[in-house]
């Protein structure tokens, strides 16, 4: 895996020092990187998104519409930052070359904190799949049993190497499309007016119920960056991951809207609302009898899987190119003989397995719950990564190229407003929790940076201490 083109400043030792990971590592090309993308999209948070935003009726659709449009801004946005810096890492190694170390680090932090809390989320709602079939009754016990299951699974896959990774996620993205590209069209036949409920069935005002019904809708977009945070690991990161990024996101959005549409249309929003397996019902109520609900919780019990897949590579991957720029612990940094960032996947393993825990034990409303933090710690490195690219273009655009410098600033200028909405739109808990979550990050900034000793920095013995002879 290639490092990120960065010279650290103020280091005085002449020899760069020997890249710890493999010479030359297994790549995957645009197809990989697309399902990695489509993969990571597309897990059980879309199938379990429909209940989430029933309490706020249609107009969640709105917010949905009107995420899908900040979410390509996004796309784009990243697509256009991987070509200047291809190197893994995604947003952090985006906002480390525009606003040096600490910039960095904190994108890294927050990103890592997303990637484990969000596999917390994804596994949550692959249990209520899987829950279709064993513990119908919703046993704590049992539904955590399950969990852990889902959560080491994808981590044994990618543990054992790069190519299982790529297989385990291509096959997984082709087989969870299929189904819902099926409901996202032929289903929207059966679709049924009464079904929908009030528009705004929240009572709230209209502005309060779009910003809440964003929040949790920008949870199924998270993972449009994943190809850029794994740049190192894609052939012709400057062409694939671009596209990648854009095509991924694009045929997530298609499936998305219409598949929700179809969900409202043929579940009541009062069952919608109880429901724990909402595409399952609707594919019920479509056929009648439940085989066809328990085809589609199969696919979602393999979307689930391959979701985890990739987000169990991609949660060690920002960590490791900060690791290898000395602004995480050194053993972040290293590849295993297999080639990949085990140390990573298995610490962050640990604590998706200790959040999911907690979360059923603690909360009445675990997905939400998780969900609604993960887009907290996930839009900070969204904001960064807009900011990188308006900085970029405003202070190296090509003054002679005014219609496409306008273009691409307006771009990044939606995706960071974007990012600010569905930021306030978290709501004040997941903000503070969000934010605590950020700032204890800093004192391990303070270790590493010490660590780094790049400006001769030692450590201070008080004066008085070595008269006393302590």
């Amino acid at each position: 895996m290639s490092n990120d083109t960065h010279i650290e400043q103020g280091r005085t030792s002449s020899p760069t020092p020997p890249d710890p990971g493999p010479a030359q590592p297994r790549r995957f090309g645009l197809p990989t990187a697309t399902a990695l993308v489509v993969g990571t999209v597309i897990g059980t948070g879309v199938f379990a998104l429909p209940s989430a935003l029933a309490p706020y009726g249609p107009i969640s659709l709105v917010a949905f519409v009107l995420v899908t449009a900040g979410a390509l801004a996004l796309a784009l946005t990243l697509g256009a930052l991987s070509k200047r810096v291809p190197g893994s890492g995604g947003p952090y190694v985006y906002a480390r070359d525009a606003f040096g170390d600490f910039g960095g680090f904190l994108n890294a932090w927050s990103y890592w904190i997303t990637a484990w809390a969000g596999n917390a989320a994804i596994v949550v709602a692959w249990v209520g799949y899987v829950e279709v079939f064993w513990n119908s009754h919703h046993a704590k016990g049992w539904s955590i049993v399950i969990a852990m299951i889902g959560l080491w699974i994808p981590a044994l896959v990618n543990l054992s190497g790069v190519r299982n990774f790529a297989i385990a996620q291509t096959v997984t993205t082709v087989v969870k499309f299929i189904p819902l590209l099926f409901m996202a069209t032929v289903g929207l036949l059966f679709i049924k007016a009464h079904n929908f409920g009030a528009f705004n069935a929240g009572g709230t005002s209209a502005g309060s119920a779009v910003s809440a019904a964003a929040a949790i809708a920008l949870f199924s977009y998270l993972g449009i960056e994943t190809a850029s945070v794994a740049a190192g690991r894609v052939r012709d990161p400057k062409r694939n991951v671009a596209r990648a990024t854009v095509l991924g996101t694009i045929g997530c959005a298609i499936v998305y809207i219409l598949g929700t549409v179809t969900v409202f249309g043929t579940v009541s929003n009062a069952a919608l609302q109880k429901s724990t397996a909402p595409f399952t019902d609707s594919a019920n109520a479509i056929f009648g009898g439940h085989w066809a609900g328990n085809a589609v919780a199969i696919a979602a019990i393999v979307s689930g899987i391959g979701a985890l897949v990739g987000w169990t590579l991609i949660v060690a991957e920002m960590p490791q190119a900060a690791a290898r720029d000395r602004l995480f612990p050194a053993r972040f940094g290293t590849d295993s003989r297999r080639g990949t960032p085990a140390f990573g996947i298995v610490v962050s393993t640990v604590l998706a397995s200790i959040l999911t825990v907690v979360s059923y034990t603690r909360f009445d409303k675990v997905f939400v719950t998780i969900v609604l933090l993960t887009v907290v710690t996930a839009v900070i490195p969204y904001i960064f990564s807009a900011a990188a690219q308006l900085y970029w273009l405003l202070t190296r655009g090509k003054a002679t190229n005014w219609p496409h410098l306008i273009r691409d600033a307006a771009v990044s200028a939606i995706a960071l407003v974007f990012s600010f909405w569905s930021l306030a739109g978290s709501g004040y808990q997941a903000v503070y929790f969000g934010v605590f979550c950020l700032f204890l990050g800093i004192p391990v900034y303070i270790w590493m940076k010490i660590g780094r000793r790049e400006y001769g920095e030692s450590v201070v013995i008080p004066a008085e201490l070595t008269q006393t002879g302590e």
